[in-house]
């Protein structure tokens, strides 16, 4: 998979692009050799951590994941799998990232996994630190004196306290923290910073150590994220904040820019970080953008226009998706819900899904990347086993989503939000060959259902309005997916013949 266009061949002179289309947020990069990797934040979506490579910082394609199945996720971690940093030194290759330790009371912790090679695959090694109040955003940095630290933000904003970032070192084989902790900075609520200070990604320049950070509130429709600068000459400080802060902030094309890490490119400065596209923001999700900046005469980053420049990709279609299930194994851009691995299969053309009994069933989705878009798929509905139902779906979390489905020889359309399951509309369905679905999304929020059988004109699926409102869809942290489901016994097998998303403006 491939998530930027194709680009031509004579030399860029811009490197301020969307390189990471969807919802890939707190991105990560690293240059290995002449290859650059990197990941995403995938909060409760599996398969965790996806990893990209690319030449030339404009072209990603996606290879692997650092946790690729539900067996292969660390022991200790359940939930919100954030910020994952890669870090790549003597021909060994280590992620850090956040996740919540299993349990009611699980507290966020930074783990570490390691692999011989970028693309894994990876051993996780545990958690590293797990405050009280949280522990997020780990980052590996070596100091002036070659000592490998640890720095990260204690998470008090979620419990109304300030946020330090602190560094501390890590061991030889990084599997644990040794010595004590130093606080390097924490927020200042009363300037842009608000509640938190977050994010940290840290370059040395010249005399300086540069952290790049993120202040205030990440995620949603009310976001206020931005980006500071802080330096310092010894990585344990003192620092000091850049007077022009924050040095990167909205415009009129992207909100909330903020939480990315550092990459050069034939001598010239790139930030990988996320924010929000105006025209579809929270129903997309935070996409991965870069932006070029340079050091001025007092030697602060500046970027230009101290906001992102990255230009929106005028030809959405090159980011359609087709699936006609070629080959024997399913492609890497599909998601399932953490903790729900479903049993799929590609064979003959098809995607075999097995069916699960509870809340929506089994489901595999993929990203949007556009607010305005025609999600298809087709099955033939007189083959499923009383009882069984299976479709197309628009979902935040299993818990929030509105479906088309068929089953018992019925159309109908689920509204799920908040785990509250309704049936808003069901209708007689006769046999037939092929059952072809189609949902509808105008600005993320309005959505529509219509349907044909085995070719003929497509029918709308009547409600008691035009469209459907699923603003509520997107939870605060992660974009909308569209996926196939297929609810009933374990012993019930779907079988979709394709699957397509068209993008539009």
């Amino acid at each position: 998979m491939h998530l930027a266009p194709p680009v031509a061949s004579q030399p860029r002179t811009s490197y301020a692009n969307i390189v990471l289309p969807g919802d890939f947020p707190d991105p990560t990069i690293a240059q290995i050799g002449d290859t650059y990797w990197a990941s995403a934040t995938s909060a409760e979506w599996g398969p965790v951590f996806p990893l990209f490579k690319s030449t030339n910082l404009v072209d990603w394609e996606l290879v692997s994941h650092v946790f690729p199945t539900a067996e292969s996720l660390p022991e200790w971690a359940g939930t919100n799998f954030w910020a994952p940093e890669i870090f790549h030194e003597n021909g060994k290759t280590y992620l850090y990232y956040t996740a919540r330790q299993k349990g009611k009371k699980g507290r966020l912790a930074i783990g570490v996994a390691s692999a011989d090679s970028p693309e894994g695959p990876y051993t996780d090694h545990g958690f590293l630190v797990a405050q009280r109040y949280g522990s997020i955003d780990g980052f590996p940095m070596r100091d002036e004196h070659g000592k490998l630290y640890l720095v990260w933000k204690e998470d008090g904003n979620a419990f109304k306290k300030p946020t330090p970032i602190y560094a501390q070192r890590i061991n030889d084989t990084h599997t644990a923290l040794v010595g004590k902790k130093v606080e390097l900075f924490r927020n200042d609520p009363t300037s842009w910073e608000g509640c938190l200070v977050e994010g940290s990604a840290i370059i040395r320049h010249e005399e300086y150590f540069y952290m790049f950070y993120a202040g205030n509130g990440c995620c949603g429709k009310c976001c206020t994220y931005a980006t500071g600068v802080a330096r310092a000459k010894s990585l344990l400080g003192p620092w000091e904040k850049c007077p022009q802060n924050p040095v990167l902030k909205k415009n009129a094309t992207w909100k909330c820019p903020g939480h990315g890490t550092v990459a050069q490119y034939e001598g010239r400065w790139l930030l990988l970080h996320h924010a929000y596209y105006n025209q579809s923001h929270e129903f997309v999700g935070r996409q991965g953008i870069l932006s070029e900046f340079t050091f001025n005469e007092e030697g602060w980053p500046e970027f230009e226009g101290n906001s992102p420049q990255a230009a929106p990709l005028k030809d959405v279609s090159v980011l359609n998706i087709t699936e006609n299930f070629e080959g024997n194994t399913l492609a890497g851009s599909w998601q399932w819900p953490i903790g729900r691995q479903p049993e799929v299969g590609v064979s003959d053309g098809q995607l075999l899904l097995t069916a699960e009994a509870t809340g929506l069933g089994a489901i595999v989705a993929q990203r949007t990347f556009t607010a305005t878009y025609k999600a298809t798929t087709s099955l033939a509905a007189s083959s499923l086993e009383p009882g069984t139902f299976a479709g197309l779906c628009a979902i935040g979390d299993p818990d929030n989503a509105l479906a088309l489905v068929t089953g018992d020889n019925s159309l109908q359309v689920w509204h799920v939000k908040g785990g509250q399951h309704q049936t808003l509309s069901k209708i007689d369905l006769p046999n037939c060959q092929t059952l072809n679905l189609r949902l509808e999304a105008w600005g993320g929020q309005r959505f529509r259902f219509t349907y044909n059988i085995d070719g003929s004109a497509w029918q709308p699926v009547v409600l008691d309005s035009f469209a459907l409102n699923g603003e509520y869809l997107p939870p605060w942290d992660r974009g909308v997916r569209v996926g196939l489901l297929a609810q009933g016994t374990s012993s019930a097998m779907v079988a979709f013949n394709n699957f397509t998303i068209r993008n539009q403006r």
